[in-house]
């Protein structure tokens, strides 16, 4: 009788698995609701590899918040930012998940992930979105918009408010295009695109 092969271990695939696993945890309890044992239950891992890999569960949270914001902060054009965010915090509801953004909203009464949502997310999208506006307070500006995302998604997602928790997606991206493009100065961000 001859043994199977043993599968190699492959531990960018292990990572990225735990990453994928924690994003949709955090999202869909926030923080402190989810657990390690349940990230690398539906990882399909041990968990003792979760702490080998990041240490503990506010490391992991930092890394998802990290891999998410990086990813979004590179591959999205700066002007298109805005529009990307928006869009991708109101069609959560479609996908049977919710934004970063709103997983982060869930859990910002953890001191560990409040240090983190202003020091990891609020850096790089103020950086990114302040490349939009020539104005001398291109920051405050971009930090305003960054605010208003995260008040849509705290009201819309978190709080379930009446009437933009049942307000039509398209209507919502309307508004706010327009007064992104007039708070950022110079970006044409209306809905003529």
């Amino acid at each position: 009788m001859t043994e199977a092969p043993r599968r190699r271990k492959d531990a960018a695939a292990t990572k990225d698995a735990l990453l994928q696993a924690a994003s949709e945890l955090f999202s869909e309890r926030g923080f402190s609701a989810t657990t390690v044992r349940d990230v690398a239950t539906r990882a399909g891992v041990n968990q003792a590899l979760l702490f080998r890999y990041f240490g503990s569960k506010s490391e992991l949270f930092a890394s998802v918040l990290a891999h998410n914001s990086a990813r979004m902060v590179t591959e999205v054009p700066a002007e298109e930012l805005p529009r990307r965010l928006l869009s991708d915090l109101l069609s959560a509801e479609e996908r049977n998940g919710e934004h970063p953004i709103v997983a982060m909203l869930r859990s910002w009464s953890d001191e560990r992930a409040a240090d983190l949502l202003r020091d990891e997310l609020g850096a790089r999208y103020t950086a990114r979105l302040a490349e939009l506006s020539e104005a001398e307070d291109a920051e405050l500006r971009a930090d305003l918009v960054l605010a208003w995302m995260f008040g849509i998604g705290m009201v819309r997602s978190v709080l379930g408010k009446s009437p933009l928790a049942e307000a039509d997606p398209e209507q919502i991206t309307r508004y706010v295009n327009r007064a992104t493009a007039a708070l950022l100065a110079g970006t044409d961000l209306s809905d003529d695109q």
